[in-house]
């Protein structure tokens, strides 16, 4: 799910070609720019590389922690929602003066219900769903991605598929042991998707989640995905912070009397009597006061 507020995409830089038809003030789409990678690899093989872990906390979760909004990852002038629109709807105009780039309408053969739907920009009818939703990135390893990586990830062309609203919000954060779509025929290509980007992403898998996969590959095992490159998590990890107490050097007090006060910025520390003796200053079982004791 994890769709961002619907914003205008910026202009395309190049100019749009003189000989394109306009139609009742809109423009006819060009092929979309945001064409999906061929698969080629064995999405079986590809999810058995996976590692296998429990969710981790949601703690810390917040969409901002992938990005403000919509970008432009491949920087053609417009950002990765109207890229998907075109990309994945038919019939496609733009609005007037945004130069082929923003979609004014469209129609969308649904592959989660397989329902065909009619596409108008302001309207409530089709989501950009984020194939593994950002939440589930998160408690899968998506917390060790740096911001720009989680950003990345947010507006990954491979992660992004036009669909219906209402089977989008109905997925949610979901994974596949708890969510696959409803047209049974595009599975398979779903849950090739979510290995792909959870190996791109350096993301694990639940023993749930896994076991659902095979499932769904078992009715079609020569299912292909996309062969990606894992990239190396570059977030921050926390470093423990050591306290000045464990690692300042002890003090040995020279010349203390057994059995006298001693200060608390002492505690702990020896001392050497005039007898020649060690003791330290501490507190007793009886005594709460700090003394030199053996």
């Amino acid at each position: 799910m994890n769709t961002f507020t619907n914003r205008l995409g910026r202009p395309l830089a190049a100019i749009v070609t003189a000989g394109a038809l306009l139609l009742g003030g809109f423009s006819a789409a060009t092929p979309a720019e945001a064409a999906s990678p061929k698969a080629t690899t064995s999405a079986s093989s590809v999810l058995n590389t996976l590692p296998v872990k429990g969710k981790a906390a949601k703690t810390g979760y917040a969409r901002a922690k992938f990005g403000n909004g919509w970008k432009d990852p491949d920087r053609n002038g417009c950002d990765a929602r109207n890229d998907i629109l075109k990309r994945d709807l038919t019939k496609d105009r733009f609005k007037p003066g945004t130069r082929n780039c923003v979609i004014a309408s469209g129609t969308l053969k649904d592959p989660y219900t397989g329902k065909t739907i009619r596409h108008v920009r302001g309207g409530n009818k089709v989501d950009i769903d984020h194939v593994v939703a950002l939440g589930q990135a998160w408690v899968s390893g998506a917390q060790k991605l740096s911001i720009a990586q989680r950003t990345a990830f947010a507006n990954d062309p491979l992660n992004l598929r036009a669909v219906d609203a209402s089977a989008n919000r109905a997925k949610g954060d979901r994974e596949a042991s708890a969510w696959l779509p409803k047209n049974k025929a595009f599975r398979c290509s779903y849950v090739a998707t979510q290995i792909a980007v959870k190996k791109k992403y350096a993301l694990s898998v639940t023993s749930a989640e896994k076991a659902a996969m095979k499932r769904v590959l078992a009715s079609c095992p020569s299912q292909k995905t996309v062969k990606v490159t894992a990239i190396k998590p570059a977030g921050k990890a926390a470093t423990p912070k050591t306290s000045a107490k464990s690692t300042a050097p002890a003090k040995t007090v020279k010349g203390v009397h057994p059995g006298a006060f001693c200060a608390a910025a002492v505690k702990g520390h020896k001392g050497i009597g005039t007898n020649g003796k060690t003791y330290i200053c501490k507190a007793s079982s009886t005594e709460n006061r700090l003394r030199w004791r053996v």
